[in-house]
């Protein structure tokens, strides 16, 4: 089968099933594909020999029956997901050669299934940016382009976000802990859902923001996104905030019936200033959504305007700690001393020389609320914000509303280094529509919707009640059907 590594997952899974396909063919035609996108830079850690094993397994697995739906499909892994034997630096310098003597459990699953891995992908250093640019390797390229522009493919998971837009893998595993699936996709005009806090097990994913951090599925299409989404989920006792229910059978929620269904509309997310063009796509995807039979209704979220200075505080917060271990004593990077150095300056000078610019600035913020005397005024003050946000959301489910409907992103996608400046907050600015889900837990996932006037993917965002993943997906599913996306980047790689 030529260029099987564009099939979706869903297609490449029945024809493997089918025999039509050998997991071996397949996985050489996504290396192949890998190899050729090497200037897209999506890849940090390639592993060839590994993935060629793991196909010809299940290939042995497909040809004996009975084989899981991830069995023989090759798949791009995060640099956030610690993978045994294989690097796992969070694309950080203070990592430097670590390769961890476990394998976190959401790669467990997914090998147990059978799945492939490639290799694993760039992002922003410890999950830390919206735009791929602080990675120690350097940025992962958007594969779509304006004018020869090097545009971001988005961030943190922007190297699973173009690695699948460009076809270098059938899909890809994301970490979000403020949009960092969602947004990536909607830029390169992927699916990606974040799902239910606690749905997916964090253990063995390096921690930004333990309370905010989740992991889901970036892939080619809804009922990609359903499949991958059902292998990765499931309560693990190794993670005290993954809950012990069931895993439903997401892709059999995937009816496209949503009759009598109510979707709202927030009032807030019309910020002022909101290009015409994303809240044209808005009103149509709304129209799309009626037209399918649901009802659209308006609803507020009134404590929505506070979220992003309310995640700042807090996603911060929990960075200073989760990170106040890395010091060079155990793993990773540690700076040489000089004559007289003692401990103090191995910490500051190995801390130093580890983190980027980013981290640095996210650990110095967090420090500072966590602080006596800015305790109360910064971190409990967003806590109590928090909370207010996530009761928001109560109330409008409680009055009936199935999913919610937002734009997933302020603009399409910029360029690389046109965020670089002195004001951080130009590039936090990105996740205006979509910190307030992490805040309150909610699953989330983008859609891609349409092209721009220069070309570009816009995306759309349904939001879902807490563990309605499958209702969730069925919307989007509904929505993706109706938008009729299929536009592919032009090759320039």
């Amino acid at each position: 089968m030529t260029n099987a590594n564009e099939l979706t997952l869903a297609d490449a899974r029945d024809a493997l099933r089918k025999g039509d396909l050998s997991a071996t063919d397949l996985t050489m035609a996504c290396l192949t594909a890998m190899d050729a996108g090497d200037a897209l830079g999506a890849y940090v850690h390639k592993t060839p020999e590994m993935a060629l094993d793991q196909a010809r397994a299940a290939d042995a697995r497909l040809k004996a029956g009975g084989a899981p739906d991830l069995c023989g499909i090759p798949l791009g892994i995060k640099d956030l997901f610690c993978t045994k034997g294989v690097p796992s630096q969070a694309a950080s310098n203070i990592l430097k050669g670590f390769r961890p003597e476990y394998e976190s459990t959401v790669t467990t699953k997914l090998f147990d299934a059978g799945a492939v891995m490639l290799g694993k992908l760039n992002m922003d250093e410890f999950a830390m940016g919206s735009s791929n640019e602080s990675s120690c390797y350097g940025p992962a390229v958007n594969p779509w382009r304006v004018d020869d522009r090097e545009l971001s493919p988005g961030g943190s998971s922007g190297g699973s976000a173009s690695a699948v837009a460009a076809d270098l893998c059938i899909a890809a595993t994301g970490t979000d802990t403020g949009g960092s699936i969602r947004q990536p996709a909607a830029f390169c005009g992927i699916v990606g859902i974040k799902p239910t806090y606690g749905r997916v097990s964090r253990w063995g994913i390096i921690a930004y923001a333990s309370s905010l951090d989740q992991a889901g599925p970036m892939t080619k299409s809804v009922r990609d996104a359903a499949i991958l989404l059902g292998a990765m989920s499931g309560h693990d006792p190794k993670d005290s905030t993954s809950a012990d229910l069931a895993v439903p059978d997401f892709e059999a929620a995937l009816t496209g019936d949503i009759r009598g269904k109510k979707i709202g509309i927030p009032r807030e997310y019309r910020l002022p200033g909101l290009r015409p063009e994303i809240e044209a796509l808005w009103q149509k995807g709304a129209d799309m959504l009626r037209d399918a039979g649901a009802e659209v209704v308006d609803i507020s979220l009134p404590h929505a305007k506070y979220a992003l200075p309310a995640y700042y505080v807090i996603a911060p917060a929990e960075a200073s700690s989760n990170l106040a271990r890395y010091d060079g004593v155990r793993y990773g990077h540690r700076a040489k001393l000089g004559a007289g150095d003692g401990i103090t300056e191995m910490y500051e000078k190995t801390r130093a020389e580890g983190f980027g610019a980013e981290v640095q600035r996210r650990i110095m913020i967090g420090t500072y609320v966590l602080s006596a005397g800015f305790y109360d005024a910064y971190y409990n003050r967003a806590r109590k914000v928090r909370a207010l946000i996530k009761r928001d959301f109560e109330q409008a489910f409680a009055a009936g509303v199935d999913a919610i409907l937002a734009p997933t992103t302020p603009s399409p996608a910029f360029g690389l280094g046109e965020m670089q400046s002195a004001n951080p907050v130009e590039m936090y600015l990105n996740d205006v529509f979509t910190v307030t889900l992490n805040l309150a837990g909610l699953p989330g996932v983008s859609v891609p919707m349409g092209l721009d006037r220069e070309g570009l993917p816009l995306g759309l965002q349904l939001i879902g009640r807490p563990w309605e993943e499958g209702d969730l997906l069925n919307h989007a599913y509904v929505l993706e059907r109706a938008a009729g996306f299929v536009e592919k980047p032009r090759k320039w790689w």
